[in-house]
């Protein structure tokens, strides 16, 4: 499974670092952005906090794919 986070959509409430903190990190605004790259998929050892962050997301800004993003 691969990951994103719609910077437009974040509200930087926090939360899915709280839930998935080897997933995301903060840019100067704290805004949350991936910290794999693009095409890395996530390790399945953080499937399970994954997924906690992307329900926790409050604005729906965590997207996922079975396939990388373009």
């Amino acid at each position: 499974m691969f990951y994103r986070v719609c910077q437009e959509d974040c509200i930087a409430c926090g939360l899915c670092q709280l839930k998935a903190s080897q997933l995301f990190h903060y840019n100067d605004e704290g805004i949350a952005h991936p910290s794999l790259p693009k095409d890395a998929p996530i390790p399945n050892e953080l499937l399970v906090s994954f997924k906690e962050a992307y329900i926790s997301c409050p604005t729906g800004a965590i997207q996922r794919s079975n396939e990388p993003f373009e």
